[in-house]
């Protein structure tokens, strides 16, 4: 891997310091957004994201922080006053984002994107979107973890009491934001012979088949997740006119997360007060469906876990989420790869991805690609995912990433001016219907690139997706702006004329994802070949056998400098022994330098011998 994920971190935390912290020591907010619950949350992430998931990159045991870190972060303090000005900065956020009441609140802001020529309303910005569940769930997490450890370093009282105060308001916007995902379930239901019945069935009907038929198909291989969805009895999702609908033999039905609060939505028993009165459509969205499982399955990582982040209200809430983020990511790769006459073609295959409302596009095929892939990788073998990679290669290319655009390229659009998704309800808060644009095909194609790599188990497979992330990243070098953060298309597309010096805290973040990902698959053991096992276990058997017959024909005996000569042998040896099952390749390396010294010496015995 060509993309240094270390290094590039280091650089956009220099960066990020540079364009955070003013001169006169306060944290600007905003960016080519302006100052909202999501972008500001991004800014922070850019931050805390690393230090969270990466070991060298922590911040909160001071006298322990990488000295490569403090460098990139001297804007921001040094060793001791660092992790101080993180206190305080996450405090920040986390008192502004509450109402008069002290209540936690997730406002869209200026991400929604009105009708040309339209304001937004007051109210319609207040709206509360799952981008925000999603990112504070991700933020007060890392949020968690830091103040945490960072209060067993210290004791100064009015720093452990502001360290209590911030974990405190954490945990509060933390079970606020799992509740706010939880009644932002939805699940479809499509009568037979619907418009949205009928679009579903030619989304996968890849063998031209009437259309009962796989209709029966698929409601075959959807029983097991419909009748876990009419278990469900917590948040939205379980009204009993779903419910009624769901139990229809002939509907069809989708699941996943609308862009907020379903309308209807019922409260959650827990005690979160205000929690807002609903007005999302209550079906589906591709894109918060897959906002929404990144920041819930950060509660099931091994750090949550380890440091026991959740309490006991909270653990309740992540159960019921973790039901729907498995039945959701196990439904939507029944979607993708449905092929019930085994004519080996998936309707993921079938680019771009045709929804049930009529829109088509290559930005859904990735969001579908990113949904069903850890439920593929879980229930099928390499050769799926391989397909998996090839889809990511197809939509490098189609999304010119990988290939030169033409003239007036349509393909442009998916990165300027983006993918507009309608957001049904918004009109309903004193406006005009609200869209949300999505502008971050290529950050986000890195990503699960990267992802589908680290899951991959055949070598060659591997290497083909790192080198196509090696050249997605490429593509994304050419779109940092001066300042070392993200994002100008214009700079990698000749065609796209705009540009805008400031940084995009939802672009940085999303490249931010992707070069942790990345991190950890270079972190991570290398795959073991079979074949390297093989030759390498039988060539250490006759190294030893070897060795053995040196030691027999009297070299035990010998000077010095054999005596050494062969204790360095030996513990290569061991180690060959000790590392051929997890690397095969350097345990080679290792017995052959020994075979060939092995080989030295009894040359050496036997001249000596004929000397003699």
């Amino acid at each position: 891997m060509r993309i240094q994920p270390r290094q590039q971190l280091l650089d956009i935390w220099r960066a990020t310091a540079a364009a955070s912290l003013a001169d006169d020591g306060t944290w600007k907010v905003g960016g080519r957004d302006d100052s909202n619950s999501i972008s500001d949350a991004e800014q922070l992430l850019c931050l805390m994201t690393p230090a969270n998931e990466i070991a060298n990159f922590r911040l909160a045991r001071p006298n322990e922080i990488d000295d490569e870190v403090l460098d990139a972060l001297a804007r921001l303090g040094d060793q001791v006053t660092l992790p101080t000005l993180l206190v305080r900065v996450l405090t920040d956020y986390l008192q502004k984002y509450r109402d008069e009441k002290g209540v936690p609140t997730f406002p869209g802001g200026t991400f929604f994107t009105p009708p040309a020529g339209v304001e937004l309303s007051e109210e319609q910005r207040r709206l509360e979107v799952v981008e925000s569940f999603s990112s504070s769930v991700t933020l007060t997490l890392a949020t968690l973890a830091f103040a945490r450890t960072f209060r067993g370093q210290v004791t100064r009282q009015d720093l452990v009491k502001s360290l209590l105060e911030l974990e405190a308001l954490a945990s509060d916007r933390l079970t606020a934001a799992l509740v706010g995902l939880l009644r932002s379930f939805a699940i479809l239901v499509y009568p037979a012979n619907s418009d949205e019945w009928r679009n579903l069935i030619t989304s996968i009907n890849q063998a031209g088949q009437p259309e009962h038929r796989v209709a029966e198909a698929l409601s075959q291989d959807l029983r097991e997740i419909r009748a876990s969805l009419l278990d469900l009895s917590t948040g939205s999702g379980t009204g009993q006119r779903t419910k009624d609908d769901l139990r229809e033999t002939n509907s069809l039905f989708q699941c996943g997360w609308s862009w907020g609060v379903v309308e209807d939505a019922p409260q959650v028993d827990v005690n979160v007060p205000g929690q807002s009165e609903g007005v999302a459509f209550d079906g589906p969205y591709l894109y918060f469906t897959v906002v929404a499982l990144d920041g819930i399955a950060d509660l099931f990582s091994t750090r949550t876990r380890t440091l026991n982040l959740l309490n006991e209200e909270q653990q309740r809430l992540a159960q019921a989420l973790q039901i729907r983020w498995d039945l959701t990511q196990a439904y939507w790769a029944v979607l993708a790869s449905f092929d019930p006459t085994n004519r080996n073609r998936w309707p993921l295959e079938d680019i771009p991805w045709f929804t049930s409302d009529g829109a088509e596009s290559d930005y859904f095929t990735l969001m579908v690609t990113a949904i069903s892939m850890t439920d593929i990788v879980t229930r099928r073998a390499d050769t799926d995912l391989g397909r998996l990679g090839r889809i990511l290669s197809e939509l490098a290319s189609r999304a010119r990433i990988t290939r030169r655009p033409l003239p007036g390229d349509p393909a442009l659009a998916l990165h300027q001016p983006g993918v507009a998704i309608a957001l049904e309800g918004t009109e309903k808060a004193n406006g005009e219907r609200l869209s949300w644009v999505a502008q971050d095909f290529a950050a986000l194609l890195l990503k699960r690139t990267i992802r589908v790599a680290d899951l991959l188990k055949d070598i060659q497979l591997r290497s083909d997706l790192l080198e196509l992330a090696d050249d997605i990243w490429a593509h994304l070098v050419l779109r940092r702006q001066a300042g070392g953060l993200w994002d100008e298309p214009a700079g990698a597309f000749d065609d796209l004329r705009h540009r805008d010096d400031k940084p995009s805290w939802h672009y940085t973040i999303r490249v931010v994802e992707s070069l942790v990902q990345a991190a950890k698959l270079v972190g991570s053991s290398p795959l073991t070949s079979g074949r390297l096992l093989y030759v390498a276990n039988d060539l250490i058997s006759e190294a030893d056998h070897l060795f053995d017959r040196q030691l027999l024909t009297g070299s035990a005996t010998g000077g010095p400098a054999l005596q050494t000569k062969l204790g360095v042998l030996r513990a290569d040896l061991e180690r060959a022994r000790t590392i051929v099952d997890t690397q095969p390749g350097t345990a080679l390396a290792l017995v052959q330098q020994v075979l060939l010294s092995l080989d030295r010496l009894a040359l050496a015995g036997q001249d000596a011998t004929r000397g003699s």
